[in-house]
């Protein structure tokens, strides 16, 4: 209908967040929104990784592709990656990575001379940009230094006496669409926030053992009984799995109705791990600001279509279409 508006105010609320991991509610909007958040935090919130490896020198047991290969899925540190431009965009540089505003230089320069396996790892890429580490390195100058029972930095390869390792290698912004190695995200999951209507006077009817056995058919710990009413309660919703296997017993015991369990179908609960290159609130607000970009792009294009419906060939010659 002409004139009235379907527009949402959607609220989210924090339930735990750590750096590498959130979880909220996300509240008064439907699935379609939902799933289009978590989509672009997947694919195309832009992350930084090596993207362009020049190999100098090479006497490993790996060939040059396969360490090429393991250097992009080192996860860098992107909290400028928002601010940076694509290279394919880039009119300050030709593309050989040498340009601050599209790139990021890093060398690497290994030899062994001992009879001692030597580990190359990421701890050993120099790069240009101090903001721009392996994210294990960023852990490691916060910490104050690698516990002796760790491994130092993600490993890259092995060297023996006489063999090295000799390469300069670019990284660039990108979006996982793209390639997974730009991806921020280890996983992101939301799900119907469930809701429970117990049936207080048929649960009456039940004896002590026969809630707890009730209780149990559930590979959930949902539920659980007050020890002080012997009533039922609700515990944890968010451990329920929509498995309804608490309503299939109930039936088996005769008691059809004891339990409904609703989807809110305009509540979701979250949870967002990040791979470490930026913090998992960050990679929501900044998945928020794509998805804003995303809308204007898509209201611009009706507004250019809304201009050659009404000035036609003009509008698109205008253009330059």
């Amino acid at each position: 209908m002409e004139g009235v508006s379907y527009q949402r105010f959607p609220k989210v609320k924090i339930r735990e967040m750590k750096d590498d991991y959130l979880k909220f509610d996300l509240r008064e909007t439907d699935a379609s929104m939902a799933n289009a958040l978590r989509r672009v935090m997947l694919a195309e919130v832009p992350t930084i990784a090596i993207d362009l490896v020049e190999i100098e020198v090479n006497s490993s047991v790996l060939n040059d592709e396969f360490i090429a290969h393991r250097l992009g899925l080192i996860p860098l540190t992107s909290d400028r990656a928002m601010g940076m431009r694509f290279s394919r965009d880039c009119d300050a540089c030709d593309g050989d990575g040498q340009c601050e505003y599209c790139s990021v230089e890093f060398h690497l320069k290994v030899r062994c001379d001992s009879d001692q396996t030597l580990d190359v790892t990421s701890h050993d890429l120099k790069s240009s940009d101090p903001s721009v580490v392996p994210v294990d390195v960023a852990q490691y100058a916060e910490s104050g230094g690698y516990d002796a029972s760790e491994q130092r930095g993600i490993l890259i390869v092995k060297l023996r006496r006489g063999q090295e390792l000799r390469l300069r290698a670019i990284a660039r912004k990108g979006i996982g669409k793209d390639h997974a190695k730009w991806s921020p995200a280890a996983t992101v999951t939301f799900m119907y926030e469930p809701e429970f209507h117990i049936n207080e006077d048929l649960m009456e009817t039940l004896t002590l053992e026969e809630k707890r056995d009730w209780i149990e058919s559930s590979p959930t710990r949902v539920f659980d009984i007050d020890p002080n009413t012997h009533q039922v309660v609700v515990v944890d919703p968010e451990a329920y799995t929509y498995d309804d296997e608490v309503i299939k017993k109930a039936e088996a015991m005769g008691k059809p109705g004891l339990v409904e369990i609703y989807a809110k179908e305009d509540s979701f609960i979250f949870t967002v791990e990040s791979t470490g290159t930026i913090k998992a609130s960050q990679m929501v607000i900044n998945a928020i600001e794509v998805l804003k970009q995303k809308l204007d792009a898509v209201r611009l294009s009706e507004e250019t279509e809304e201009a050659d419906d009404q000035f036609g060939e003009l509008g698109a010659h205008i253009r330059g279409g």
